[in-house]
């Protein structure tokens, strides 16, 4: 998959909120948005710490805020786009609403201790949903090296 001019320009927005909000020894930060019909429809922070909510990843809260924006859960047609790639739990957010691309800085290869099923890469993911998602890793994953590695 050849990831568009708006999901590029809104994986180096993702990028740069999680290198501006990172802080040495105090453990990574990850930023996702949403974009839909060529526009940034939400960008949000990992909410994690600060809601005590373990579910609150960054993919997740931009995922319910593109709702929001919307008017409805139905995000077909929307790209996912995340600094780091997404776990389990967010791709499974991902489909149920109906998102279909998915771009992200940050590969489980190069940061694998974020994954809670390390034997379940993202091409599995894609194997078992049946293709019903394309996904473009890894673009922008070294200036993001010092947060996640």
């Amino acid at each position: 998959m050849t990831p568009t001019a708006a999901e590029l320009a809104a994986l180096e927005a993702v990028i740069e909120a999680a290198l501006e909000r990172f802080v040495p020894g105090e453990g990574p930060v990850f930023t996702a948005a949403v974009v839909k019909d060529g526009k940034t429809i939400a960008l949000a922070p990992n909410e994690v710490s600060n809601a005590c909510d373990p579910s609150r990843h960054a993919e997740i809260v931009a995922m319910a805020r593109a709702a929001q924006a919307v008017g409805g859960t139905d995000l077909s047609g929307a790209t996912l786009v995340a600094s780091m790639q997404p776990c389990e739990m967010c791709l499974a957010a991902m489909r149920w609403a109906g998102i279909d691309r998915l771009v992200f800085a940050m590969t489980q290869e190069r940061a694998p201790d974020f994954f809670q099923f390390p034997a379940l890469g993202i091409a599995d993911f894609h194997r078992a949903s049946g293709a019903a998602f394309d996904w473009h890793g890894g673009t922008g994953a070294d200036r993001l090296a010092e947060i996640y590695t």
